[in-house]
């Protein structure tokens, strides 16, 4: 063992046998922004030896308030989240492997990804894709840490399958649509960014090292402005829960997935191939130039046209920029894209 971890390995609740399961470690982030960059960073300096990290999204201006594993240059060249977060862990620990994957997170890949994961970190925003987890992390039995920042106010809890309460058993379904602050209409400040991903981390390395008895076991609750940090146990599973306790899994059905999704705070809509496909960019934009501005790189291609800008992925994903409106979304990709 080299002194990178010395410091680390001198905490009892570590120590050597515990950095070396660290080591032999496999984790999952899934969603790369504020949580989920915080959370890749401190793992790889904590020696976790295999980071597997899945975004569907690329790197902009607004997100260096608060995406700390990224940089002006990576939004200058809007490279894709993971691709940016392997390059920077690479100069911080390159004893580690990165694997990044700039997919969007549904069914169809879902169990795929957690395969052979001992861990499941939430970085993402939207209850749909957490309910995706929390039903394939039950049902292969593997740990996942829920996560969630807005505004001032953040909240966590760890969920380790018929042993704690899953994601359903306390929230069996999801907010109404406009019921709750997003980033958009609330905004969000660093402060409780790094107090969820902290929490998360430690809990992460409780359940990497086996320390389960010091889990926190609760729902943790924290408002960072107004001083206000909360618990409310989810020790126990609920016996009628549709997850855990019934094993309907309804996240992972096929008809769960519907193509499209409004993103959060940034007026665009991401637009899923009725197939899976693959793109290629230069024919792609050679069949745009004559409607537009288009430019390409290894991961995405961008086209401009009037007040709307598409971005394509490999896969054929897209978002659409300049309307939050999922029919003309829609319309946009069917017409420049193809179905």
């Amino acid at each position: 063992m080299n002194d990178r971890y010395s410091r680390q390995i001198l905490f009892d609740g570590i120590g050597p046998k515990g950095q070396d399961r660290l080591l032999h470690s496999r984790v999952l982030i899934i969603g790369c922004g504020a949580l989920g960059s915080a959370q890749a960073e401190s793992l790889a300096r904590a020696g976790v030896g295999d980071l597997r990290i899945v975004d569907r999204d690329f790197v902009e201006s607004s997100n260096l308030q608060r995406q700390t594993m990224f940089t002006e240059s990576d939004a200058r060249e809007r490279l894709p989240k993971t691709i940016a977060a392997a390059n920077h862990i690479k100069q911080i620990n390159s004893e580690i492997n990165v694997e990044p994957i700039v997919v969007d997170v549904n069914h169809s890949n879902i169990e795929r990804l957690i395969e052979d994961c001992a861990v499941v970190l939430d970085g993402t925003d939207n209850f749909s894709t957490r309910y995706l987890i929390n039903d394939a992390c039950v049902k292969h039995n593997v740990s996942w840490i829920y996560g969630a920042a807005v505004g001032s106010y953040g909240v966590t809890m760890t969920v380790r399958p018929h042993q704690t309460a899953c994601l359903r058993c306390l929230f069996e379904e999801a907010p109404d649509a406009a019921s709750a602050p997003t980033c958009d209409t609330a905004g969000v400040i660093m402060p409780i960014i790094n107090v969820v991903a902290a929490v998360q981390i430690a809990e992460a390395l409780k359940l990497l090292t086996g320390n389960t008895a010091d889990l926190h076991c609760s729902l943790m609750q924290f408002d960072v402005w107004r001083n206000d940090w909360r618990k409310i146990s989810a020790n126990s599973p609920r016996t009628d829960c549709p997850s855990c306790g019934l094993g309907l899994f309804e996240s992972l059905a096929p008809e769960s997935n519907e193509g499209a999704a409004v993103l959060c705070g940034r007026d665009a809509v991401q637009i899923l191939p009725s197939r899976p496909t693959s793109v290629n960019f230069e024919s792609l934009a050679a069949r745009l130039a004559g409607s537009g501005a288009v430019k390409f790189n290894d991961y995405l291609l961008r086209f401009q046209t009037g007040k709307f800008e598409l971005t394509v992925f490999h896969d054929a994903r897209s978002i659409i920029r300049g309307t939050d409106e999922i029919a003309l979304a829609r319309s946009l990709y069917a017409k420049y894209i193809g179905n």
